[in-house]
């Protein structure tokens, strides 16, 4: 046995075998070999899972006070920061994240979402009590809205869990948390870290398994709410499901997000920050700004600083903290973004940098990172989610056209403005239509709402606006004496 297999599912507080006995290899991104082998959950386990999140609703834990919530959120919080460094090297290993980055987002991201939550509820003012508009008053309860499904994917494989599981314990919830088999063994830690905790039996259930079992999750009679993130395909298929079931649904979805260069930007600020806003974790990153819009004006100016930008990035093993670019999850996702690649280049648009799979790295699932250049719109590499390190740079005319560009497309996601004007640059992100924006930078705030609009998704996730789609509100009218 591999010292990082898990055989055993986690559920109801206890670690037990599939019942179908089924399992699968987990590869390692960087070489293709196999990582280690984890437990696959059949129906037979989901409803077992679903089962103890729903007794631990009744028992202690449905029982305890936001403050002792926040308790036990806290010393979960503590357990998951004791295996930050490990977690990051093995997400890494699992999905080829650059360890520098990985470090931060899985090693101590979850831990921090867990602890934001937790202060959340113990600075919580309780029932809202209101005058009533017909004399005597109203008192508004919130309560758990019960057992959530909470279904991830392989690129962002902690926080995006955690920004699933923090919000929900502290509202009260319990949790089944079905990972994806890419990136099952890193769910683990989770389980682990709740046992350690002494979080109650069945308040968090890890079950990795495939697409059938995850779609018999969704619609299972016993889960009260969905929370997905993942392809906007499967986005709205969980969508109709939930939408028949009159079931609440949060969808965090795919992305195309525009950057927007300026007349007046600092492309030294600009260059500087491209890996980080368009590139990051090997552009398998939803929100990613893949899509340049740089002014007819400067536009060879622009042209130079990304493909010189691009060109230096460092490309290798993803445990070297100096790699930039490390290989994507797997040899179909690099079979996919190849094929974006050969279909920009049979179109007819230029390629500055990149284009292939480098001579360099004979093993794993490396792909160059690669730059599109006078390309139109309406082009395929420009029009749909790629999630690999593709960039297409597009020019416009003026700001009206740069708008009408960024936002012909059917996501809405994220994107960003390059400006030496701040008030200009909130004001040009003001049009565009976006959940998300940043203005000479971009990163998701702990403390504010990320989310997207059309078909980037349903619903927000992280701020307090975050926790409150794990409450239900329940008025209670009193009349007058």
């Amino acid at each position: 046995m591999n010292d990082v297999d898990r055989n055993e599912l986690f559920i109801g507080g206890r670690w037990v075998a599939p019942q179908s006995g089924a399992g699968t290899d987990v590869l390692e991104a960087a070489t293709g070999k196999v990582l280690g082998r984890s437990a696959t959950a059949s129906n037979a386990d989901i409803d077992a899972a679903v089962a103890a999140a729903r007794s631990a609703l009744s028992g202690p834990w449905g029982a305890l006070s936001p403050t002792e919530r926040a308790d036990l959120l806290d010393r979960f919080a503590g357990a998951l920061k004791a295996r930050g460094r490990d977690t990051a090297r093995l997400v890494t290993r699992e999905n080829g994240m650059p360890i520098s980055l990985s470090n931060a987002v899985n090693g101590f991201g979850p831990a921090a979402m867990v602890s934001y939550y937790a202060g959340l509820i113990r600075s919580s003012t309780g029932d809202d009590v209101r005058p009533s508009t017909f004399g005597g008053r109203t008192v508004v309860r919130r309560e758990p809205v019960g057992v959530v499904a909470a279904i991830t994917p392989w690129n962002y494989p902690q926080p995006l869990a955690a920004m699933k599981l923090a919000p929900a314990l502290a509202a009260g919830c319990t949790v089944v948390l079905k990972p994806a088999p890419e990136t099952a063994l890193d769910a683990f830690v989770f389980a682990d870290a709740a046992a350690d905790a002494g979080l109650p039996a069945g308040v968090i259930n890890v079950v990795p398994a495939g697409r059938e079992a995850g779609a018999y999750l969704v619609e299972h009679p016993e889960v009260d709410k969905v929370a997905f993130t993942g392809s906007t395909a499967a986005g709205r298929a969980i969508g109709e499901v939930c939408g028949r079931l009159l079931r609440p649904v949060t969808l965090e979805l795919g992305g195309k997000s525009a950057s927007i260069v300026t007349e007046n930007a600092d492309l030294d600020v600009f260059a500087a920050n491209l890996l980080e806003v368009s590139l990051v974790n090997n552009g398998q990153t939803c929100h990613a700004s893949t899509r340049i819009l740089a002014p007819r004006s400067r536009y060879d100016e622009v042209v130079d600083a990304v493909t010189e930008t691009v060109r230096a990035l460092t490309v290798g093993d993803p445990l070297d903290p100096a790699t930039q670019i490390g290989p994507l999850v797997s040899e179909a996702q690099r079979t996919r973004v190849l094929g974006y690649i050969e279909d920009g280049r049979a179109a007819g648009y230029r390629i500055t940098t990149g284009g292939s799979a480098p001579a360099s790295q004979p093993l794993g699932w490396f792909v160059e990172p690669t730059v599109f250049v006078d390309v139109d719109n309406s082009a395929r590499i420009a029009q749909e989610e790629i999630f690999g390190p593709v960039l297409t740079v597009i020019p416009f005319a003026d700001e009206d056209e740069a708008v009408a560009i960024a936002n012909d497309s059917e996501y809405g996601l994220g994107g960003t403005v390059w400006t030496t004007d701040e008030q200009h640059g909130f004001d040009l992100a003001a049009r565009i239509h976006s959940g998300t924006i940043g203005v000479n930078h971009y990163a998701l705030d702990l403390n504010a709402p990320f989310g997207g609009v059309k078909a980037s998704g349903l619903g927000r996730e992280l701020g307090p606006e975050g926790l409150a789609p794990y409450y239900t509100a329940k008025s209670v009218y009193f009349g007058t004496r």
